[in-house]
């Protein structure tokens, strides 16, 4: 069964860290796209990173430009949200999605996990 299972999150003060991690079991996630995205209470999903298969394109939403940061280990089947300068309006549920191609893993995605919401607040 493919799964993709989610961690990290939790609640932090504004300006602190949590890095998200996406885990794989059932398939390897070395030919997929990677992508994050997150919903907050009452507004609609939206993009944040996504990260190609080879790792060699990345793709961030201005809203997450210069303080999150994607990667992968593919030996280890995971792909992780560094997230840094952390601010209120981040707080939401983050989900991760494996597609086939980047462009798929930045907009609709394919397989998904359940979420691991994040709070930022004092």
């Amino acid at each position: 069964q493919l799964q993709l299972v989610e961690s990290g999150g939790g609640l932090v003060q504004p300006g602190g860290s949590l890095r998200l991690s996406c885990a794989a079991s059932g398939f390897t996630l070395d030919h997929y796209a990677i992508g994050w995205f997150r919903q907050a209470t009452g507004k609609e999903r939206e993009g944040v990173s996504c990260i190609s298969s080879s790792d060699s394109s990345t793709y961030y939403a201005d809203s997450a430009k210069g303080r999150f940061t994607i990667s992968r280990d593919n030996a280890k089947n995971t792909v992780y949200l560094q997230m840094n300068s952390l601010k209120p309006e981040d707080t939401a549920v983050y989900y991760c999605t494996a597609a086939p191609t980047l462009f798929a893993a930045r907009f609709q995605g394919e397989y998904w996990g359940h979420g691991t919401q994040v709070t930022v607040s004092s």
